[in-house]
């Protein structure tokens, strides 16, 4: 059953079209992962499927766990079960960590938050991360390192438990040492429920996770859909080598 469900989508902005006919099914408990050269369109692509108002579609549909989301807002997105991690996550001053999460999973789930259990949860998967617990009292990644920005995003992942999670460059600027511990948190996350899309450069995070499909994006369009191994050639030959096989 597909989750996910993304039908010939052309995106623009500024008057420049960005994504050319997209089509990309997820399906449930599934993990897929996008990779591509920069400006390719990845970040375009996830971005409009979480309703960022700076992508207009031109063509095309989003359906989402059986519901044409394709222009419903992004709050209405995220209470049907989707999730971006951001590439360069925002800080908010004035707003606690604790804070957000607590009334993310309320505005989501549409129920109080039992306010004891959720704070034992959370220092659970704060644990479990690496976090110190004093960064839940402190304002949403202001002052925050790459690092523990990165881990933030990946405990908000957790804590909302969302059914599709959309990580877009969760890896990037980490240490061995923290993609490790968010690789674990993302397995940790994973589950014959949810579903993954998951695009990166460093296949680090991929080593704890059991990826279905890959598929390269370039120029705006889905070049080349593959297994896991897929991975193994673009390592080794590039994207355009890669592409151009396929091609000839």
């Amino acid at each position: 059953m597909s989750l996910l469900e993304i039908k010939n989508l052309r995106v623009s902005a500024d008057d420049k079209a960005i994504l050319k006919g997209i089509n990309l099914s997820v399906g449930q408990g599934e993990i897929h992962v996008l990779m591509g050269p920069n400006g390719g369109g990845k970040s375009t692509l996830v971005n409009t499927v979480m309703g960022h108002p700076q992508y207009r579609v031109d063509e095309g549909s989003i359906v989402f766990d059986g519901k044409d989301i394709t222009r419903e807002p992004t709050n209405e997105r995220a209470k049907a079960g989707l999730f971006l991690s951001f590439q360069n996550p925002e800080e908010v001053p004035g707003v606690t960590l604790e804070n957000f999460m607590r009334t993310s999973r309320t505005a989501i789930t549409g129920k109080p938050v039992k306010l004891f259990a959720y704070q034992k949860d959370l220092k659970g998967k704060m644990e479990e991360l690496g976090m110190d617990g004093e960064y839940a009292s402190r304002y949403l990644n202001v002052g925050f390192s790459g690092g523990e920005k990165k881990k933030s995003e990946i405990l908000q992942m957790l804590m909302l438990n969302p059914k599709l999670a959309i990580l877009d460059e969760t890896d990037s600027g980490l240490d061995v040492d923290a993609v490790k511990i968010v690789s674990q948190g993302v397995e940790k996350f994973k589950n014959r429920d949810n579903s993954l899309l998951v695009i990166t450069h460093n296949t680090k995070i991929l080593e704890y996770l059991n990826v279905d499909y890959v598929h390269v994006l370039m120029d705006g369009k889905i070049v080349k859909t593959g297994p896991r191994s897929l991975i193994d050639q673009i390592n080794k030959a590039g994207f355009q080598q890669l592409t151009a096989a396929a091609a000839g």
